[in-house]
């Protein structure tokens, strides 16, 4: 009997900070593994994931969408919604703004934001699939958590070589 009380609070204890945990995800902040070299030099990503960038991304600003130029957000790729991407935010709703690289000019269309990686040569972002629906956006990365040698703040100053929205 005393074996079955034990793994019954055993189970309940693991439940209870699963969903703690899902709860605090789900509502305030995410940790997730930078993968990829986009975002190089701001985040560093590696083939382990304690060899490259882990970012806290905080929820509160998906309350009302507040979002600044120079932010970096964490969404859902377009076309394959089980990944997620981490880019910097280039030009907002409404937003009038010269394309990379071409000398035509669009307007952010309402309920979409354009948003580009910090290494342009590697990254897979709105020059490739456009403006994105503010609703792909599933927090702004606040921290760099991992590794040591880099835990801070993100820097939201935007890179020399980006083109600012007109």
């Amino acid at each position: 009997m005393g074996t079955r009380n034990h793994l019954w609070l055993a189970a309940k204890r693991t439940l209870t900070w699963y969903l703690v945990g899902f709860t605090i995800s789900d509502r305030y902040a995410t940790v997730v593994s930078v993968t990829g070299d986009s975002m190089h030099p701001t985040f560093t990503a590696a083939s382990s994931s304690l060899r490259g960038d882990v970012v806290l991304a905080e929820r509160s600003c998906l309350q009302k969408y507040q979002f600044s130029h120079g932010d970096v957000v964490l969404f859902k790729c377009p076309s394959d919604h089980r990944e997620l991407f981490v880019k910097r935010l280039i030009a907002l709703p409404g937003e009038w703004m010269q394309l990379p690289g071409s000398p035509d000019i669009i307007k952010i269309p309402e309920g979409h934001c354009w948003v580009e990686g910090d290494n342009a040569a590697r990254s897979w972002d709105s020059r490739s699939f456009g403006p994105i629906p503010l609703g792909l956006i599933k927090g702004r990365v606040t921290h760099v958590i991992w590794p040591p040698s880099k835990i801070g703040r993100v820097d939201t100053k935007m890179p020399e070589n980006r083109i600012s929205p007109l």
